[in-house]
């Protein structure tokens, strides 16, 4: 008879390998990536450029220049874009990212011939109507506006600014002001500069044939830049703003809490042990911050600790909300659990089992063609070795308790956080 007070046996994951890429270089110097898998007659296409945040030249340029690439082309306006890819049952858009902006594509296998040169149209022919344009710009202030009311918006925007600076796109406040002064002749040159078909990364997966390559090695390979394509690129300066911050939130009950620090990038040899390191501390719901603080003091509904790669930077982040009156005592708390985390060693039974959490996570992430494009873009785009995900299995179960210790007080110490405050006075 099954015992249900008994869990089920747990059984190693063994190596787990991405499928292989097909790369194939396109005329003009493009580059096209394709994942096959023909379970399900869709596809995805994703055209990503050189175009976030990092390389704009002023605020808020390239939000509106991957917004407005749907507002309408020399030879379709919005509505007719709208129309259709709503006739085909397909989804498109276009989204501006710190690094990147990615134009992804949804559709039926059999429609991908018929979409695509919508597609060409509206990377390389959007005509930014003022219109819109001035819509666009209303309703972005508006609901930055209303973000703005909400303690974890505004403690993680000082954060993103104490943390990486305020003169780095990473850490720059959205202002108000110079965005209002954007104009349509500063998205069309900045669309010239960083939409080049040329550097761009395509990629192409599900139920892909080699007739789809050449059609897309066709209409995407033989366009070649119009003009210069030189960007705008800044660096990460160490901020000076104080360890210590604190943003006045008038009227509210809860304060948001931000402590971290920058975060050896995904390229570092350790980038593996690092991960494990911050899921015992706070990255699943049997976190160490999630036990400590949910659990046992009743501080907040969730704790959480994260790493947040970028091209240029990464980040290291613990992040919560809490009644205002707790805010200290929760304070108190994450930084005992760094200190326990620096002076002793981890036990085998929580680290196993944080060990089988990320291994079964990680297969599960990799259940779809989508899923598993996604981690071989981060792959390419971070300029990662091959084998990065191939041994992430490997080293996240042969990592020892010794090393998470040192790795703990390496980049740990309560003494090197940037902490953010947002709440009330």
């Amino acid at each position: 008879m099954l015992d249900r007070k008994v869990a089920p046996p747990v059984q190693p994951l063994a190596r787990v390998t991405l499928p292989a890429a097909d790369v194939f270089s396109l005329p003009n110097g493009a580059r096209l990536h394709t994942l096959r898998n023909d379970a399900q007659p869709v596809v995805r296409l994703q055209v990503v450029c050189k175009a976030g945040k990092w390389y704009e030249p002023s605020t808020g340029v390239s939000l509106l220049t991957a917004r407005m690439l749907l507002e309408g082309t020399r030879t379709r306006t919005a509505r007719q874009i709208a129309d259709e890819v709503a006739f085909y049952g397909a989804s498109l858009e276009c989204e501006q990212g710190f690094d990147r902006a990615t134009l992804t594509l949804y559709c039926l296998t059999r429609h991908l011939p018929k979409l695509l040169p919508l597609v060409v149209d509206i990377v390389t022919e959007p005509t930014f109507p003022e219109p819109e344009f001035a819509l666009l710009k209303a309703r972005t202030i508006q609901n930055v506006r209303v973000e703005r009311q909400k303690p974890s918006y505004l403690a993680a925007e000082q954060f993103s600014q104490n943390l990486f600076g305020a003169a780095s796109p990473y850490g720059s406040k959205f202002d108000e002001d110079a965005f209002q002064t954007v104009t349509t002749a500063q998205v069309r040159q900045f669309h010239q500069q960083a939409y080049v078909l040329s550097q761009s990364e395509i990629f192409l997966c599900g139920d892909v044939t080699d007739e789809h390559n050449k059609l897309i090695a066709q209409l995407f390979g033989s366009i070649t830049p119009a003009g210069s394509s030189i960007l705008y690129t800044p660096t990460i300066v160490s901020s000076d703003l104080p360890n210590r911050d604190y943003v006045s939130v008038k009227g509210s009950l809860q304060s948001s809490l931000r402590i971290g620090r920058l975060w050896p990038a995904l390229t570092h040899p350790q980038a593996h042990n690092l991960q494990v390191l911050v899921k015992v501390l706070g990255g699943y719901f049997g976190s160490r911050l999630m036990r400590n603080i949910r659990e046992d003091k009743g501080f907040t509904y969730g704790i959480y600790s994260s790493v947040g790669p970028r091209e240029h930077a990464t980040s290291f982040v613990i992040g919560s909300d809490v009644n205002a009156a707790n805010a200290d005592a929760a304070i108190q708390e994450v930084y005992r659990e760094l200190e326990r985390l620096q002076n002793e060693r981890i036990p085998t039974d929580e680290l196993q089992t944080v060990k089988n959490y990320m291994t079964g996570k990680f297969a599960n992430e990799l259940s779809t063609v989508f899923e598993q494009c996604d981690k071989y873009k981060i792959q390419v785009l971070h300029d990662l070795p091959q084998s990065y995900y191939s041994e992430f299995v490997e080293r996240v179960q042969s990592v020892q308790a010794e090393t998470l210790l040192t790795l703990a007080q390496e980049y740990l110490a309560p003494n090197c956080m940037i902490e953010v405050v947002a709440g009330p006075k």
